[in-house]
């Protein structure tokens, strides 16, 4: 049985790109125009090459230089087995990178004097509970942007998938017992990005939504983006979502049960958005908040969003790298790198840029598991500053088959004779956790199915040995297998609890026998 993270969808909004840029040089000039255009020429043929290796179907590309949008071009199909190319005006979805544009709605909140960063958010949010009372106390709004909560890894997150909305992830959090010291760890978090919209939403009287249409987009210019599922839908100049399976590449049309969660976590990771609009978000961020000479968010304001807040954990020869708010800093030579990647469930983007060269660049793809938007950025800040040149792409080729490789090493073989199940009945009834809410084991076609969630998702539960089943779904259109499901059976020989792999990564899947 093949195990999948579930969802690569929890781990889909963020997958840090491990690196290091180990030069030592003076900080340099912009190449002069010949040495860039030879330059682009490099760059333009390293990912037509990465796009292949990658298998990616379609890609754009926008790289600025101050207020210039130095270079605009796109690559590929829309839509796998298609002829429709991407072109500079698709939209794509943009995932994680969204996290940022909420992190600028609160620094113009502080702006205005309505919020401090560092104001506990139970002064704002009255309702606002972590597990533990003195860490809710404790919590600022920094905190919640700063990815060191003391929570697992995305915590939760599975919630949307299965139909959970943003008012019940938001109450469930005080239920997620913590597996490190708060703020001493780093552990990348979606749902207290729903916490800042909230705060948000009650300083303005606005939606999160309208508060990125009205308060971002609209002064930027960005006319092509959204940040909602029907907008995505509707859009004439859309990328297909491509999900990779078992070395196949899915693709997950527009009619896919489970489009929606992406905008349950809008303020997470829910903009659609083209690299036209980026690049001017780009220009904003490197300018200190000043688009066209209009200031819309104070250089005090992005200067704390682009400023050291959590360690990020790596091992040599990784270079050094830190959470801020929203942001991602990055040692490197000449200058710090300030970035984001974020993915969906068939998209994956970067955005990366560094404000004392006046220099970034956005890379839009649709095609979830790959890396390669982010080898792209990093081998772009090697050729542009003249530093020795790393294959980005190819040691994530590698790295990826070798992680693949030794995944496979682990997965566990039926034993020879297994020992038989109890009846059926005996795992059947209504199980519940303060997260997931209730599981209900049912008996179908001489095996178990477990449903969850608003949406009834069911879980296919086949028999491994004993006690022990393989759980499967179907939320990628095509079933695949997302680990055990274990029963703990109770001294009256009926299972009294159940843990299910799929919805346990975070620790958040055991579900109690209701009494």
């Amino acid at each position: 049985m093949k195990r999948k993270k579930i969802l690569s969808v929890a781990c889909v909004l963020l997958c840090i790109v491990a690196g290091s840029f180990a030069v030592d040089a003076e900080a340099v000039k912009a190449p002069s125009p010949e040495k860039l255009k030879i330059a682009l020429g490099e760059f333009e043929a390293y990912a037509k090459k990465g796009m292949a290796d990658w298998k990616v179907p379609g890609m754009a590309i926008a790289i600025v230089q101050g207020d210039a949008v130095i270079y605009e071009k796109a690559f590929g199909v829309k839509t796998l087995g298609q002829k429709e190319p991407v072109t500079t005006d698709t939209v794509f979805q943009i995932g994680s990178t969204s996290k940022a544009f909420t992190a600028a709605l609160v620094g113009m909140l502080v702006d205005e004097g309505k919020v401090k960063w560092d104001d506990p958010v139970v002064d704002h949010l009255d309702d606002f509970m972590m597990y533990d009372s003195w860490v809710t106390r404790q919590f600022t709004v920094t905190d919640l942007m700063a990815q060191h909560s003391g929570m697992p890894e995305h915590a939760g997150d599975t919630a949307a998938i299965i139909g959970f909305d943003r008012a019940h992830i938001i109450g469930s959090i005080r239920f997620i017992k913590p597996v490190t010291s708060f703020r001493s760890a780093y552990a990348y978090q979606n749902n207290l990005f729903l916490v800042t919209a909230k705060l948000i939403e009650k300083h303005t009287g606005k939606s999160w939504e309208e508060n990125i249409r009205q308060r971002i987009f609209k002064p930027l210019g960005m006319t092509a983006s959204s940040v909602d599922m029907a907008s995505f839908k509707a859009g004439k100049d859309v990328a297909t979502l491509h999900h990779l399976m078992d070395g196949k590449i899915v693709i997950l049309p527009m009619s896919w049960p489970s489009m929606d969660w992406v905008y349950t976590y809008a303020p997470a990771g829910g903009i659609n958005s083209n690299v036209k609009d980026v690049a001017k978000w780009i220009r904003m961020q490197m300018n200190g908040g000043s688009f066209d000479g209009k200031q819309l968010i104070t250089r005090q304001s992005v200067q704390h969003m682009h400023t050291p807040e959590t360690v990020v954990p790596s091992t040599p020869p990784v270079t050094r790298q830190y959470y801020c708010q929203g942001w991602v800093y990055r040692e490197a030579c000449p200058y710090p790198i300030i970035w984001h990647n974020g993915g969906t469930s068939g998209s994956k983007t970067m955005i990366a840029f560094i404000p004392q060269a006046g220099v970034g660049i956005v890379v839009l793809s649709n095609l979830i598991e790959t890396p390669l938007p982010e080898s792209l950025a990093f081998r772009f800040f090697d050729i542009y500053f003249g530093n020795p040149v790393r294959d980005w792409s190819k040691e994530a080729l590698e790295r990826v088959a070798k992680e693949e490789k030794e995944a496979k090493s682990y997965i566990p073989k039926p034993p020879a004779e297994p020992a038989l199940a109890l009846p059926l009945e005996k795992y059947t009834g209504d199980y519940s956790n303060d997260i997931y809410g209730k599981l209900t084991v049912l008996q179908k076609d001489r095996t178990l199915v477990a449903v969850v969630g608003p949406k009834g998702t069911e879980i296919l539960l086949r028999h491994f040995e004993r006690d022990i089943f393989i759980a499967s779904w179907d939320v990628y259109i095509e079933r695949e297998d997302a680990g055990f499901a274990r029963f703990d059976i109770g001294p009256d020989g009926v299972a009294e609890s159940v843990t299910i792999e799929a919805l346990n990564t975070d620790g958040c899947g055991v579900f109690q026998k209701a009494k």
